[in-house]
C-alpha cells in the first residue's frame, strides 16, 4: 500500500514538473474584503495529499509592516504568542482565520511552504500572497449645494458636495436623472469625486441629482435633489389656428376675429407685449400671451410683433409677423359659429333631390291619364276598308264640343261614327263598348274653348 502511495506522489510530481507550474499545488484568493469587528477566514486549497508528503511553512504579514504569524510542519504548528488571541490556524488545511478584524489587520499576507515528495530529494518551494482589506459599512450619503437661492443661466455657478458620515474607502458617483454625470468644461470634479462644480449653470443642467457611494462591502445612495435654473426666452414664435400662414404672413378672411399666441421656452414664463409697426413708428397694443384682432378693422396688410421679456434673466426676444385680410372662401363660418355641412353630405343630399325630381317628372310623363289618351289618339290610323274620313284637313273645322255616347255591341255595328273610328289603330279585334261622338258647335267660339 505504501508503494502505491509513493507511485501516485511520483506521478503527480512528474506532471507538475512537465507543466512547469508549481503554484498549482496550492491556490487561495488574491484579495479578501473583511468587515471591521467581524471574523474573516482565508481559505487555502491544496492539490496534493497532505499525509503523503513532508512539508514545512509559515504565515506572515509582509505589508504595511512585517510580522510573523505562525510556523507549521506535518505534525505541529507554532503560532506567534502575541497573536494567539487574534488568529486561528488550521493545520489540516493550512488555512488561517482572523477572530475579529480591526484596522491593524489590513495589509498583505504571505503563505510560504516547502514540500518534499516521497522518493525525491528535490524541494518544492511555494509562495502565495493575499491582500486583506478592513472595511466599515457606509452610511447613506447626504448631498448639499453651495447656493439655496435662484440660479440664473450664464450668471451663476454651483457646487454640489456628497457627504458620508460613516464608512471608509468610499467611491463616489454623481447622477443626473439616473445617468452618470461625466466631466466637461463646465462640470468639474474634485480629486476623490466628493464634489461637483458647475460653472456656469445652463438650461441643460436642470434635472434630478443624486450621489452614490460604494466600498467593497456596502453601497448607498443619497436622496434626490432637484436643480432648477432660470433661462430664456428661447425659440420665440407667434402661432394662430386660424387663416392661412406662409412664413411670417398670416392671411385671414374679412370679418373674422383672429387670435394669436406668443410662445417661447422660458423659465419663469415671459412677459409678452404686442406691438403694431408702421413706417412712422410703433404702438403698444396690449400685454399678455394672447392677442386678438378684428380683421374687418384692417384696411391693408398690417405688421405686428410680439416682444417676450424674462424678468429674471433680463433677456428678451421678438417675433415679427404680417396680417393680411383677404377672401379665403370660408370666412364667416368661424365668426358666426355656424357648423357647416360637410361637402360629402351636401353632394349626397343634392344627388338624392335630383333623382327624386327626375323620377317625379318621368312618372308624370308616363302615367298621366290625359297624356295616355293623347298618345293613343295621336297614332296614325292605317287605311281600312269601309272607313270614312271627314275630309277636313283644317283643324278649325273640327272646332266644337264633343260628347262620347256608349253604343253596346260589336265593331260591326253600323251605329259607330266615322270620327270615333278614325283614331283607332285596329278595329277588327275590338270587342268592347263602342262610343259615338256627338259634336255640339256653339254659335260663337270663345277664347276659353280654344284653350
Amino acid at each position: 500500500m505504501e508503494s502505491v502511495g509513493i507511485a501516485v506522489s511520483l506521478l503527480l510530481c512528474v506532471m507538475i514538473q512537465m507543466s512547469g507550474a508549481n503554484t498549482e499545488l496550492i491556490s487561495m484568493p488574491l484579495v479578501m474584503h473583511g468587515t471591521k469587528g467581524k471574523s474573516l477566514h482565508i481559505p487555502v486549497e491544496t492539490h496534493f495529499g497532505m499525509n503523503e508528503v513532508e512539508f514545512q511553512g509559515t504565515w506572515s504579514q509582509i505589508s504595511p509592516r512585517e510580522n510573523h504569524l505562525v510556523t507549521f510542519e506535518n505534525s505541529k504548528a507554532i503560532p506567534n504568542l502575541q497573536l494567539k488571541d487574534t488568529l486561528i490556524f488550521n493545520l489540516t488545511s493550512i488555512s488561517m482565520t482572523f477572530k475579529q478584524l480591526d484596522e491593524a489587520a489590513e495589509g498583505e499576507y504571505q503563505l510560504q511552504i516547502n514540500i518534499i515528495f516521497p522518493g525525491q530529494d528535490k524541494l518544492e518551494s511555494i509562495k502565495k500572497t493575499v491582500s486583506i482589506t478592513v472595511n466599515v459599512p457606509l452610511s447613506t450619503p447626504v448631498m448639499k449645494k453651495s447656493s439655496e437661492g435662484t440660479l440664473v443661466e450664464d450668471q451663476d455657478n454651483l457646487t454640489l458636495t456628497c457627504i458620508v458620515e460613516n464608512g471608509a474607502k468610499a467611491k463616489y458617483q454623481w447622477l443626473k436623472n439616473d445617468k452618470t454625470v461625466s466631466p466637461s468644461e463646465r462640470h468639474i470634479f474634485s480629486q476623490n469625486n466628493t464634489t461637483l462644480f458647475i460653472n456656469p449653470v445652463k438650461k441643460e443642467d436642470i434635472g434630478m441629482y443624486s450621489c452614490a457611494v460604494a466600498n467593497p462591502i456596502s453601497h448607498a445612495r443619497s436622496k434626490v435633489m432637484e436643480l432648477s435654473v432660470f433661462y430664456g426666452p428661447y425659440n420665440l414664435e407667434v402661432n394662430s389656428d386660424q387663416g392661412l400662414r406662409i412664413g411670417e404672413v398670416f392671411t385671414v378672411n374679412q370679418g373674422e376675429l383672429i387670435f394669436f399666441d406668443c410662445l417661447a421656452d422660458s423659465n419663469p414664463p415671459n412677459t409678452c407685449v404686442w406691438i403694431s409697426r408702421t413706417d412712422n413708428g410703433t404702438e403698444v397694443l396690449m400685454t399678455g400671451p394672447r392677442f386678438e384682432v378684428l380683421s374687418h378693422k384692417l384696411a391693408q396688410p398690417t405688421k405686428f410683433l410680439c416682444r417676450a421679456f424674462n424678468n429674471v434673466t433680463k433677456k428678451q426676444d421678438e417675433a415679427h409677423f404680417t396680417l393680411v385680410v383677404a377672401n379665403l372662401g370660408k370666412g364667416s363660418e368661424k365668426l358666426q359659429g355656424e357648423s357647416a355641412v360637410s361637402p360629402l353630405a351636401a353632394i349626397t343630399i343634392s344627388s338624392l333631390l335630383i333623382i327624386l325630381c327626375m323620377l317625379f317628372v318621368l312618372f308624370r310623363k308616363t302615367c298621366h291619364p290625359k297624356r295616355v289618351l293623347m298618345k293613343i289618339y295621336s297614332r296614325p290610323m292605317p287605311e281600312q276598308k269601309g272607313l270614312h274620313r271627314s275630309g277636313h284637313e283644317d283643324a278649325t273645322e273640327d272646332f266644337g264640343i264633343y260628347e262620347f255616347v256608349s253604343i253596346p255591341g260589336k265593331m260591326e255595328s253600323n251605329h259607330a261614327s266615322c270620327r270615333s273610328l278614325a283614331r283607332l289603330d285596329s278595329v277588327k279585334d275590338l270587342h268592347t263598348t263602342i262610343y259615338d261622338v256627338i259634336r255640339h258647335v256653339p254659335e260663337t267660339p270663345t277664347l276659353s274653348l280654344l284653350k
